[in-house]
């Protein structure tokens, strides 16, 4: 007995020994990667510039621009414009090769964006300007005024009031931009900084001028008038503040992505739910404030004009929200609830 019984377990274990095994599976092939070749052509006289070969399909649109930096040193990224067509829009810096409408042979137009200035140096000499020029008419330095008032002071205490008003919204200004503003656009053309500045420093001597000048009369309704001017204005310049951090807290450092703006537990943000760029709405009101407060021709001049370019802007950005998000709020307007 035992010995049939060895001869049967030995003959299971060459049963399960002559068994096939299971193949291993083939190794994956690795996907195959679908190189793009670039052509970029310039967008006036179509004329060849550059060919990219083996360009991979994950590629931006800001590597592409450095690829063509280094054959043209001359137009570095900041300076370049590319489109899918001659007269179509620019595309932006983080758009993917592989997800736009061309095929591995992809034909790019370049112009050239002429010299580039960083933003942030752009509204700093737009606000630096102002804050001193108004100063030296303040002061009523020499080659003003006539001789016999240089370095006079007004008799009016509003002159002094305006002056301090005036300093404390473009030293506001140049703090926001250097520790809360997170500015999107990197770079604009050199030439804006000389259009930009023009307008905010000649109406700032102009309107600093009539304030300071020796002949100035304060406002009709006197103290009344000023101090009810003086709490609009402050009242503005707080909410555009707010308004601004807000903004700023919307967005993480470095990032482009873009999200709805929303009131806050802070009451000065709860316009959000009625106008879509509430900064503009506290700056425009803040500059009426001011107009009352001086009753100056100048300053009611510069308000209207700044009134009409803010307007401009907050249209444009507002349907900017309305085309990305289909969510957005119905009930906004740009600038003015239920007005603009």
């Amino acid at each position: 007995m035992d010995t049939l019984a060895l001869e049967a377990k030995a003959t299971g274990q060459e049963k399960k020994s002559s068994a096939p095994r299971p193949r291993p599976k083939p190794p994956k092939k690795a996907k195959r990667i679908v190189y793009f070749e670039v052509e970029i052509v310039d967008a006036k006289t179509k004329e060849k510039l550059l060919l990219l070969d083996k360009v991979e399909p994950t590629s931006t649109i800001l590597d592409i621009k450095a690829l063509f930096h280094k054959s043209n040193p001359q137009w570095y990224p900041a300076r370049q414009s590319l489109r899918l067509d001659p007269k179509g829009k620019c595309l932006k810096d983080e758009d993917v090769l592989q997800t736009l409408p061309v095929g591995t042979t992809a034909s790019f137009y370049f112009s050239d964006l002429g010299a580039q200035i960083a933003w942030g140096t752009v509204f700093l000499s737009e606000c630096y300007g102002p804050l001193l020029i108004y100063l030296m008419f303040y002061f009523r330095l020499p080659f003003i005024y006539p001789p016999k008032y240089d370095f006079s002071s007004s008799k009016h205490w509003v002159v002094h009031l305006a002056c301090m008003c005036h300093s404390f919204h473009y030293v506001k200004r140049i703090l926001e931009t250097l520790f809360i503003h997170r500015i999107s656009h990197g770079t604009m053309p050199l030439r804006n900084i000389f259009k930009n500045c023009s307008y905010y420093w000649c109406f700032a001597a102009w309107m600093a001028y009539y304030i300071n000048h020796p002949l100035y009369t304060p406002p009709y309704y006197g103290q009344q008038q000023v101090k009810t001017a003086l709490i609009i204005f402050l009242f503005c310049q707080v909410g555009n503040f707010s308004i601004n951090i807000t903004l700023r807290n919307l967005k993480c450092p470095g990032s482009k992505v873009k999200k709805i703006p929303h009131p806050t537990k802070n009451p000065f943000t709860w316009i959000f739910a009625l106008v879509s760029c509430p900064n503009y709405t506290y700056e425009l009101g803040s500059w009426m404030g001011f107009t009352v407060m001086t009753q100056c021709l100048p300053v009611a001049f510069f308000t209207i004009v700044g009134f009409v370019l803010m307007t401009v802007w907050a249209r444009g950005k507002h349907r900017n929200y309305r085309k990305e998000f289909r969510d957005y709020p119905p009930l906004r307007s740009p600038i003015l609830p239920f007005i603009l």
